[in-house]
């Protein structure tokens, strides 16, 4: 994985590695690694077994299968920076003992202290560098706990097998592979289909219900019609440039939060199993194209989301965690005001026939949106939520969102380019003046459509 890495932040070097390099706040208190195992049973026993036997208390664990090496699976740590010297035993015994190969990230060493600097943070520079993060995926599509409804149903495991593997082999710039869906994946979505718009009219925003009707006419949304994710992409596309790419399972909140950077969300094609169409245990096709879509058709609400993503690219793992609360309460469970009226825009609500029901009820708890206090908000991912957030508009969340982001540590800014569909680092005299002549350009344009206004 070594050669994944660069050693420099210099921008004309990006197109070798596709990576950034980010060294923040030098009194981190953590301490990361990725180290590499070999398929078989036990692997990952013996690897913990050396951090338990030195007294190491991990605080954070990830996996995901290695791309480097398909017999091999990734696991991505963290420990307290007071193991620091411990650890330098336990990476030994990964390298001696059990072959594992081990790529440090987070410490940087100075020459008579144990100080380390913040984690290093792997960031996309090109909106094709998300080949590289898309597959990284914590679970298969295919792989379901044992409570999930398709469980024991072999066929529909094999299904989600199908629409993991279409996920896993596309690469940006391909054609959405399209899908035929089977007539009993058809009656799922028709019964979600059919009660949601029923209460769209009253529950959702107008932002949503503007964009539903064209939908309906450009994207094949019918009760009898599961759309497909290439027309979908296409239109969105022509409307904010958002757009759709398939996933085989879930991703980090870093890996998915850094594709709204390039407005790109990624999404699942599969559908729930058909033995429960009221209930996911995980994002499906309904919550996608139901929920998530017609709001990525609005270009404040698009703004609003690719925002989020800006603000994670290079960011330390707990503003990442703070970020995706702040997109869990917001895209996903988020209201807004409209008028005298409260509306749902989160499409965890807008793609449940329940929860949107019961958010806009007396039940719940409604707090305003403010990013430093929702960000630090818990919540349930297995039930309806206790609390609410509701923003006064989208612009006015997109401004307080840039507030937030402002106060992330981290050694550079970024902006995205729509030209070349790219992340450009604003740290040098050049990127600051190429910013200054495109703002130039834009507010001629503004003040000259003024004049001509009056």
């Amino acid at each position: 994985m070594d050669a994944a890495y660069k050693k420099s932040m210099e921008p004309t070097k990006r197109r070798g590695s596709m990576y950034l390099e980010e060294e923040t706040n030098k009194k981190s208190e953590v301490i990361s690694c990725i180290f590499s195992l070999k398929e078989e049973v036990g692997a990952l026993a013996k690897a913990l077994r050396l951090f338990e036997d030195k007294g190491i208390n991990l605080t954070h664990i990830e996996s995901r299968p290695s791309r480097m090496n398909k017999d091999q699976y990734e696991f991505f740590i963290s420990v307290d920076s007071s193991s620091s010297q411990a650890l330098d035993e336990v990476i030994d015994g990964l390298r001696t003992q059990i072959s594992g190969h081990v790529h440090e990230l987070s410490r940087n060493k100075k020459k008579d202290t144990g100080e380390c600097s913040e984690k290093i943070a792997m960031v996309p520079y090109d909106i094709q560098d998300l080949d590289r993060f898309a597959n990284q995926i914590l679970s298969y599509g295919s792989e379901l706990d044992a409570d999930h409804p398709g469980f024991t149903d072999p066929v529909y495991r094999a299904r989600r097998k199908e629409f993991a593997d279409i996920a896993y082999n596309y690469r940006h710039g391909q054609i959405i592979p399209r899908v035929e869906y089977t007539e009993e994946e058809k009656a799922t979505w028709g019964t979600v289909f059919r009660e949601l718009k029923t209460l769209y009219p009253t529950h959702a925003c107008r932002e949503h219900n503007r964009v539903f009707p064209l939908l309906e006419k450009y994207c094949g949304y019918r009760q009898d019609n599961i759309p497909q994710l290439e027309d979908v992409s296409r239109f969105l596309q022509s409307c904010t440039g958002f757009r759709l790419r398939p996933v085989a399972g879930l991703l980090s909140s870093r890996d998915f939060l850094g594709g709204l950077a390039f407005r790109v969300f990624h999404s699942t094609q599969y559908i729930r199993h058909g033995s429960k169409p009221t209930y996911t245990p995980e994002p499906d096709i309904c919550h996608e194209l139901l929920g998530h879509v017609p709001l990525f058709a609005d270009p404040g609400f698009a703004q609003f989301s690719q925002e989020i993503g800006l603000a994670s690219l290079g960011a330390p793992d707990e503003y990442i965690e703070k970020l995706a609360t702040v997109y869990w309460f917001t895209v996903e469970f988020g209201l807004c005001k409209q008028g005298s009226e409260i509306k749902a825009y989160g499409a965890g609500l807008l793609s449940s026939f329940g929860e949107l029901q019961y958010c806009l009820s007396d039940k719940p708890k409604i707090m305003p949106f403010e990013p430093e206090k929702t960000s630090l908000q818990k919540y349930p991912i297995t039930e309806y939520q206790p609390v609410y957030f509701v923003a006064e508009s989208f612009d006015d969340a997109k401004e307080k969102v840039r507030k937030f982001a402002a106060t992330i540590p981290r050694p550079f800014t970024v902006r995205y380019n729509p030209y070349t569909q790219s992340i450009e680092v604003l740290d040098n005299t050049q990127q600051l003046r190429n910013l200054a002549d495109s703002i130039n350009c834009e507010m001629g344009k503004l003040c000259d459509a003024l004049r001509k206004l009056e």
